[in-house]
């Protein structure tokens, strides 16, 4: 059975003090002495104390905690793991959780968010769109996190952000180390931050290994599997094709692999998001994961301890060896 969670009665006998100084400590009631606040503070530490924030509200009169989820698009895996998980987190603070996909449109975005502002959800988790949000300034009362990407227009805001350089140079110095030299770059648009900097990775990694970028081998502004698949097919058909891949996120991994169903090469490619599955193909596809529960997590704890400073959290990545990426060149075989 999973441990009990702490309460303030638990932390009133830890103390040794009353429940009633406890709930004034906790609520930052004033005219507590500072003596009996760092005992209190003290045994809520050893403890790992957290407030039920829904309890507190309903104590004031108000309704339970409602948190909006505002992302790219529910029917990609990344984005229903990422719900999952920000609804598991929500659920220990006992909150409620609404989600909207405004489909890559910045409109409906912005449609989505200013609907539930109306709504009156009191904190907002949103995967930005490429659009400028300086209009969220109008909204300066709701709290809101911005996860996975950094949103333009906005001089200050809670990010959660994945080590994108990081494992964008992981990935290409991985292919690197197996001999390959022309790597293609796969990706969708570079005006989202995460896009940029794993494409940044990218760059970085064949800049140190002194291998020039052909830029005839980078692909942007391609979203859908099958739009992919075209191009790895374009890309495969040139004179001097690549022999290794990195794919910025899962889609374009899936594109990689219905393009290479019904060719006879076998490149080597990394991509950057795990998916279902990824270990079933052969070779298995070789991946730079990280953990989406620990995303939503620092998501979560950040909207429900506000500060007045601007705050970023970098979530790791790690690189996931299954076959694909591990591949040399055809010439090397």
């Amino acid at each position: 059975m999973p441990a009990r969670k702490p309460t303030m009665a638990d932390v009133a006998r830890q103390a040794g003090v009353s429940l009633k100084t406890v709930s004034r400590v906790v609520n930052q009631e004033p005219h507590v002495r500072e003596s009996l606040q760092q005992r209190v503070q003290a045994a809520i530490s050893a403890l790992g104390y957290r407030r039920n924030e829904a309890a507190a509200r309903l104590a004031r009169g108000a309704t339970m905690l409602t948190l909006g989820l505002v992302m790219e698009n529910i029917s990609n895996e990344f984005y229903s793991r990422l719900a999952a998980a920000v609804e598991a987190a929500s659920a220990e603070h006992e909150a409620l959780v609404v989600f909207g996909s405004y489909e890559e449109s910045a409109d409906k975005e912005r449609m989505l968010i200013e609907s539930m502002y109306a709504r009156g959800v009191d904190s907002l988790i949103i995967v930005p769109s490429a659009a400028d949000h300086g209009w969220l300034a109008e909204h300066a009362s709701l709290t809101t996190v911005f996860v996975d990407r950094v949103p333009l227009g906005l001089a200050a805001a809670d990010v959660v952000l994945l080590d994108d350089v990081w494992g964008g140079r992981t990935a290409t110095e991985h292919l690197l180390a197996r001999g390959h030299r022309r790597i293609a770059l796969i990706s969708d648009d570079h005006g989202l931050s995460s896009v940029h900097d794993r494409a940044t990775g990218y760059r970085t990694a064949l800049s140190s290994a002194g291998v020039p970028v052909d830029e005839a081998l980078v692909v942007c502004g391609v979203f859908d599997p099958w739009r992919v698949s075209r191009e790895v097919t374009r890309l495969l058909d040139l004179p001097s094709p690549p022999t290794a891949f990195f794919a910025t996120n899962n889609r374009a991994a899936i594109g990689i692999l219905q393009a290479l169903r019904e060719r006879p090469e076998r490149p080597a490619y990394v991509s950057f998001d795990d998916f279902a599955l990824a270990d079933v193909f052969s070779p298995g596809v070789t991946v730079v994961r990280y953990d989406v529960a620990r995303l939503a997590r620092s998501a979560v704890d950040l909207l429900l301890s506000p500060s007045p400073a601007p705050r970023r959290v970098k979530v790791p990545v790690e690189l996931v060896i299954r076959g694909s990426g591990e591949l040399p060149p055809a010439g090397d075989r």
